[in-house]
């Protein structure tokens, strides 16, 4: 019997999948427990549409996010802190430092979870990777300045 999954069955398949199971199990097991429903064509519609439409918003999702690389790319943050005699800061800088900066200086809300870095404690010169998606990132520098 074919059914569409409501939840992840283990052994079976995930979440919005349709697959063959038995008979018994299907009725006896998945239908009482609301774990899945009979695949019929109106069903299956309905599956096929969800599917299309959560494929449309990745889609969209990943173009925004790589118009958003593009706009970062190569960019630079400016930051002055008061320094000790050998160049090492009083206190750091951190990601949500850096996030704060990037919102200010370019009009751009990043998540201080995105940006890839180590908490700066030096005067120098610094890459920071922002990961956007997945699979997109873009890599940007931080001037840290003595004041």
């Amino acid at each position: 019997m074919k059914v569409i999954l409501l939840s992840d069955v283990k052994g079976l398949g995930k979440k919005g999948e349709a697959v063959n199971a038995a008979d018994g199990y299907a009725r006896n097991f998945l239908f009482r427990n609301k774990l899945a429903e009979e695949a019929t064509s109106g069903n299956l519609h309905i599956l096929n549409t969800k599917n299309e439409n959560e494929r449309k918003k990745k889609s969209a999702e990943v173009e925004e996010a790589q118009k958003l690389a593009n706009g970062l790319k190569g960019k630079e943050i400016k930051i002055a802190a008061k320094t000790g005699e050998s160049g090492r800061l009083f206190g750091a800088i951190t990601n949500k430092d850096v996030a704060k900066l990037i919102k200010q200086q370019y009009k751009i809300d990043i998540d201080k979870k995105k940006l890839v870095m180590e908490t700066l404690k030096q005067v120098g010169t610094y890459e920071v990777e922002v990961k956007l998606y997945p699979e997109i990132s873009t890599k940007m520098k931080v001037v840290i300045a003595a004041e």
